[in-house]
């Protein structure tokens, strides 16, 4: 019986197999619309930081005096609180007062990720612009106006830029042929559910096995459709 279902579910795709290719064609085209022509480019650029030993020492004390476990200690804690001070207002409003950016200190820290490496002392600034060298010229900014806050809050000068941002003209937002392939699968599973849907609302009796199901009778015969072109005479069909 179960093999007799699934020739059942074939045979029903099968039979609408035009309906299914053209929604998977449609979904497709969407797809190819969408990800081309609707997706705006965004780029993205990062600068390291690294907090290190201050050079707020005695030129006797730099000499014979290493970085101590209790350096890092701190260091790694201060992480945390360089991190929110880096998107804060007063950082961000002289940024965009150096480079001119016709924006507002909000906006511009929505696209702002600071993340510290886990069990580090290292701190990752990312900006995220519509213009790739925008993004690197706020990245290297932002690095250069949190260093110089950093000295005039603490007194100290332990921040240090490892890596300057780069420019990159890739967009990290888009990836046309993961969308293209994500809009062809969901209109596979449409055109499947489709069918279904279309197969389960349609009572109509096509089968002789319909026949002994709906009226639970036992179909002794069947007239078969016959087409015979021989039948057909000049002027009209006897």
């Amino acid at each position: 019986m179960e093999e007799l279902d699934l020739k059942q579910l074939v045979n029903i795709f099968w039979n609408k197999r035009l309906q299914i290719i053209s929604i998977i064609l449609i979904f497709l085209i969407i797809g190819v619309i969408y990800t081309f022509m609707f997706i705006t480019p965004k780029y993205k650029s990062y600068t390291s930081l690294v907090l290190a030993k201050s050079d707020n020492v005695s030129e006797e004390v730099k000499d014979t005096s290493t970085i101590t476990q209790t350096d890092i200690t701190l260091n790694q804690k201060l992480v945390s609180t360089y991190s929110e001070l880096i998107k804060s207002k007063n950082v961000l409003r002289e940024v965009i007062k150096n480079l001119n950016i016709n924006e507002d200190e909000e906006s511009l820290k929505g696209n702002i990720t600071v993340s510290a490496v886990k069990d580090t002392e290292l701190i990752q600034i990312t900006v995220t612009n519509y213009y790739p060298d925008r993004a690197s010229d706020i990245a290297n900014e932002i690095a250069k106006v949190f260093t110089k806050k950093v000295g005039e809050i603490y007194h100290i000068n332990n921040v240090y830029i490892v890596d300057e941002a780069e420019s990159s003209y890739i967009p990290y937002n888009i990836n046309h042929i993961k969308d293209i392939l994500i809009f062809i699968v969901i209109g596979f599973v449409v055109s499947i559910s489709y069918v279904l849907i279309v197969n389960l609302l349609d009572t109509t009796i096509k089968t002789a096995e319909d026949v002994e199901k709906q009226l639970e009778v036992t179909v002794l015969a069947s007239i078969p459709v016959l087409k015979d072109d021989t039948r057909k005479m000049k002027g009209g069909v006897l």
